[in-house]
């Protein structure tokens, strides 16, 4: 019986292979043939530094390796806050606090980046100089009382004003909040004194009001007894007093004292007094 050994170059092919693989799975993770673009982002594909025309969507994607490159950008909506000094119509300084929700066109990704940068070079770059000077336009039309009392009108139109300048760069604003208007202690003192004035005005002419409608109150009760004793004296004649004396009797005579006896007397009737006795 003869006894077949394996030569060494039967492990041949298999080493190779092995070895082929290793070397594959050794560039791949080098030089990363694909780029994941997650939730939230958007990939700018790159061509040896020039920008192209495609953007990536959420997923992984095929690329060429040393050839191609991929920058991430965010479209998710982001807050960031500012701080502008400005004068008011009547001159009083005032400083705005102001609170922006943005994000990128996710269409437009490429060409924000190739225009202005990543997301801090956008803030920085477009958004910041973009909000003072829109602040500034905003609050020179309004006296610093009408920036109080009409807060909501001006919000609106800073909001509508930034949605305009900012959308020509491919930035979406989602919305504006006034987070607090700051003026100078003179101005915020005399505020204060105009709306205890205010305040106290008000007081007073509740107080006027209520006094009178009092004093009214008293004059047309006076003027409705006066008149129901009017009513009642030309009402009253002997025989409505003589029944209601006598509806009202509880059948004891009144005891009137003359003399030495006690009689009893009531005037039945009070157009003829009684007689008086002869002496």
């Amino acid at each position: 019986m003869q006894t077949t050994r394996n030569r060494p170059t039967d492990y041949l092919p298999f080493s190779l292979y092995a070895t082929g693989g290793i070397i594959l799975l050794l560039v791949a993770i080098i030089f990363r043939p694909f780029t994941i673009i997650k939730a939230g982002e958007r990939g700018v594909v790159m061509n040896f530094g020039k920008v192209q025309n495609t953007v990536l969507d959420e997923g992984i994607h095929p690329i060429v390796p040393i050839v191609t490159s991929v920058k991430r950008l965010s479209v998710r909506v982001q807050k960031n806050d500012f701080q502008s000094d400005a004068a008011s119509k009547d001159l009083q300084k005032v400083t705005t606090e102001i609170a922006v929700n943005w994000h990128i066109d996710p269409a437009q990704v490429n060409k924000i980046y190739q225009q202005v940068g990543d997301q801090e070079q956008i803030v920085t770059g477009i958004i910041t100089p973009a909000v003072s000077e829109v602040l500034k336009a905003a609050t020179a039309k309004k006296t610093a009382e009408e920036i109080i009392t009409k807060r909501t009108a001006l919000k609106e139109e800073i909001d509508n004003a930034l949605k305009t300048r900012l959308a020509a760069y491919g930035i979406i604003v989602d919305d504006v909040s006034l987070v607090n208007f700051g003026f100078s202690p003179e101005f915020t003192k005399a505020i204060e004194s105009k709306q205890i004035a205010e305040q106290e005005a008000k007081q007073a002419e509740y107080i006027a009001l209520k006094a009178s409608k009092e004093a009214q109150g008293e004059v047309n009760r006076a003027k409705g007894q006066a008149e129901a004793q009017r009513l009642l004296r030309e009402n009253l004649t002997p025989q409505i007093l003589q029944k209601q004396a006598i509806e009202k009797w509880d059948g004891r005579f009144p005891q009137v004292m003359g003399g030495n006896n006690a009689l009893p007397f009531i005037n039945i009737t009070p157009q003829n007094p009684p007689s008086q006795p002869n002496r």
